[in-house]
């Protein structure tokens, strides 16, 4: 059951998509062809979008659970207790089978938080719906879906429209299934680089979502201010600017944080707050060590 408006129970987020196993290697600068480097630091952790945005839903005081497809080979399995760890439910669709687990290969560099990821993901799985996914999704403040793991995605976007759960879509990039996702989407944050269909950059793909019944379009692009449309007007709103070390998972920090607030307060303050928790993530080197700083973080900026 969701919670009653004014209610001051943890909100409760749903998080359909892509988890892998990340691992993360500091260096000087990226090796020339053929050249082998050795890394400053190295960090083994739970990653993917969705993973991301519920272990950051988690870490603000949400009660997170994760709806992916890892099955039972020894990678999922760490990919599992990190994200138990960190106060992520995890509910997998592929409980009992062998598939490949998506591992991600990811350099950092040092002097500008820079990142390169090499990895396999989940836009081509056809992994099946849990018996369960209807009931996880009832009980739902919010949901957010990353478009990997399609299937999953498409049934998760209509088990909400019935019980008019708001729907997140994580929109870093076009994949086929968005065609799915756009018409159940009440929110559609997107990367710089996210196109829609025959359009020629981020301005005429907020109106192409706009036109296709999206409630509210929020564009991040990066350190520069983030764009917004909702309810007719539309704005930009200024990010914090710290020193960058690290920018992995900034993004899927961004939509974790912004399920969090989602509801409770306007648009533009909404943005504020988790553009705030990005650059908490991307000042502070390593996947989990800035989770540490948020209780100040939340102090600082009032809380909930």
């Amino acid at each position: 059951m969701r919670n009653a408006p004014g209610s001051e129970k943890r909100p409760i987020g749903v998080f359909v998509g892509l988890a892998t196993l990340d691992v993360i290697h500091r260096i000087a600068e990226p090796p020339a062809v053929n050249q082998k480097i050795t890394s400053t630091a190295q960090f083994v952790s739970a990653g993917g979008p969705a993973a991301n945005a519920a272990v950051t839903f988690a870490a603000l005081g949400g009660a997170a659970t994760l709806v992916t497809a890892l099955g039972d080979e020894p990678v999922a399995e760490l990919i599992r207790t990190d994200l138990t760890t960190h106060g992520v439910e995890v509910v997998d669709a592929a409980q009992g089978a062998i598939r490949p687990v998506p591992v991600s290969s990811v350099s950092v560099v040092e002097s500008t938080g820079d990142r390169s990821v090499v990895s396999l993901d989940a836009v081509g799985s056809d992994a099946a719906p849990p018996a369960d996914l209807e009931d996880v999704v009832e009980g739902a403040d919010v949901l957010l879906v990353d478009g990997h793991h399609p299937v999953i995605a498409a049934a998760a976007v209509r088990h909400a429209a019935t019980r008019a759960v708001p729907v997140v879509v994580d929109a870093g990039r076009w994949k086929p299934v968005m065609n799915d996702l756009i018409g159940y989407s009440t929110d559609m944050v997107c990367s710089n680089d996210f196109r829609m269909p025959d359009t020629d950059g981020p301005r005429s793909t907020a109106t192409a979502l706009v036109s296709s019944g999206v409630r509210t379009v929020v564009t991040t692009h990066g350190a520069d201010p983030v764009d917004w449309w909702s309810g007719g007007q539309s704005g930009s709103v200024a990010v914090p600017a710290v020193r960058a070390v690290d920018t992995l998972g900034a993004g899927d920090v961004f939509h974790g944080a912004y399920c969090f607030y989602s509801e409770r307060i306007g648009v533009v303050e909404r943005i504020e707050r988790s553009a705030r928790v990005a650059a908490l993530r991307c000042s502070i080197v390593g996947p989990r060590a800035w989770l540490r700083e948020l209780p100040t973080l939340r102090t600082g900026t009032g809380g909930r």
